[in-house]
């Protein structure tokens, strides 16, 4: 695994058009995500056709809980793809390749021990949210199969980082697009070939694993030698900056998936309907707009080079073309929503509470999203320019401060819709602030480093 400094690696970043680079590592990036967020909507939509919504209500707590496993890794990817970028933006390319060592490691084992810890907490977990008896008894199911192959998805998604940080745009794409691909076979063979119902959904989830680990291999170390071998020196050494961006970006990402179980408390006392239109809505939303988050990755290595290269002119424009991209994508995404509701709400086959709720969101919450937005590219920005603290209390903020208090507000008062027009109010607010702050810190960064320039002559 060991590789001579003078393999190739470039900062292509530094130069072209800003914009360009953000269009070209969002599309990439967002035709791998989808193909995971379709193969996600698929698994429930196959087991939405075993006609019980308690079936699709369990699967809509285990995702939920295991999107915490999915944050911490993350938050892990976000401190590797920092610190990675930056070197390389300086020139430093031996030092890139030992921190990528040492950040995979890392990764791995917080992968494993958060893995632990929620499975010896989930009778507590599942309990907390609302989730009992037979939805209760699924999602315990599944999260005991796919939690042990959170390790390796800690891996796959490190290794992505990896590449997005060398701006190797398609083989990063490639991570998530082949294992949904596998996945995509493997869940109707398994669901109803072999008769597995939501068992089979599980085990195709884990065969997806292990293909993001295998392709990510490939592409960051063997084709780009972005690794030496990990020595426990050097992960101690590292252990201090990785964590310095890692703890508060997994903090930051940790904030969605609590403020989903707290959402989810709030539903529960609505019935299995509201529950199963909110597993039905956590596979839409990621469809829907997907590209928000492959954008808030692709910003990051962009952003995380040209800082490296003390390039603040690039830093601003960057940023800018972001957040430009940003509002034309969740403007056109939810007009698209809207005009397609109805053919959502067929697809699904369901009917009732459920439908409403469904067609409720399309038509109202993609307003989240144009706000929501702006905070996901903010926050990325944050972690990857040194702010991480900043990107924690945006989320937590958002999460918590303004969409909990509002959705309880809203459910009290108008029930599964007043709650899902709360959580377009607490995005409306936060998303405002974080776009503002975000340019502040570039000002901040510049200004810092116009008085070290100074202090040296």
């Amino acid at each position: 695994m060991n590789a001579p400094d003078k393999t190739p690696l470039q900062a292509r970043f530094t130069r072209g058009s800003t914009m360009k680079h953000v269009i070209e590592m969002t599309v990439t990036g967002t035709i791998g995500l989808i193909a995971i967020f379709v193969v996600d909507f698929l698994s429930l939509f196959y087991v939405s056709r075993l006609d019980d919504d308690r079936l699709t209500a369990g699967v809509g707590y285990a995702t939920t809980v295991l999107f915490i496993a999915v944050s911490v890794n993350i938050g892990s990817m976000i401190a590797g793809t920092a610190i990675v970028s930056r070197a390389i933006g300086a020139g430093d390319m031996a030092g890139a390749r030992r921190f990528a060592a040492s950040a995979l490691s890392i990764a791995m084992l917080v992968g494993a021990a958060v893995s632990l810890l929620l499975f010896l907490a989930l009778p507590t977990i599942l309990s907390s949210i609302g989730a009992a008896a037979v939805p209760s008894e699924i999602a315990a199911r599944f999260l005991m199969i796919t939690l042990p192959a959170n390790v390796l998805m800690a891996a796959g998604m490190m290794f992505s980082g990896f590449l997005r940080a060398v701006g190797d745009a398609r083989r990063a794409m490639q991570v998530t697009l082949f294992g949904g691909l596998v996945t995509a076979v493997l869940d109707p063979l398994l669901i109803f070939g072999l008769g597995l119902g939501t068992d089979g959904a599980a085990i195709a989830t884990v065969v997806s694993r292990l293909v993001f680990t295998a392709v990510g291999f490939n592409g960051a170390v063997r084709v780009h030698r972005l690794m030496q071998m990990p020595r426990i020196a050097d992960m101690l050494a590292d252990g201090a900056a990785f964590f310095r961006i890692a703890v508060p970006a997994i903090l930051t990402n940790v904030a969605t998936p609590v403020g989903g179980l707290l959402y989810m408390r709030i539903l529960s006392p609505f019935g299995a309907e509201a529950i199963a239109a909110s597993a039905i809505l956590d596979r839409l939303v990621p469809l829907a707009f997907g590209a928000l988050f492959a954008l808030s990755g692709a910003i990051g290595s962009i952003l995380g080079q040209n800082l490296g290269a003390g390039l603040f002119d690039r830093l601003r424009q960057a940023l800018r073309d972001a957040f430009i991209f940003c509002a034309i994508y969740t403007l056109i995404a939810w007009v698209l929503l809207v005009l397609f509701r109805n053919q959502v709400v067929w697809l699904f086959k369901v009917d009732g509470a459920t439908a409403r709720y469904v067609v409720f969101f399309c038509l109202f919450g993609g307003l989240a999203w144009v706000f929501g937005g702006l905070t996901m590219v903010a926050n990325a920005s944050f972690n990857n320019l040194g702010f991480p603290l900043y990107s924690t209390a945006f989320n937590w903020g958002r999460a918590v401060l303004g969409a909990f208090p509002f959705a309880f507000v809203g459910a009290q008062y108008y029930g599964v819709e007043g709650a899902m027009a709360g959580l377009v109010a607490g995005n409306l607010l936060f998303g405002i602030g974080a776009l503002v702050m975000a340019f502040r810190v570039i000002d901040q960064l510049e200004a810092q480093a116009l008085g070290e320039g100074e202090a040296t002559e």
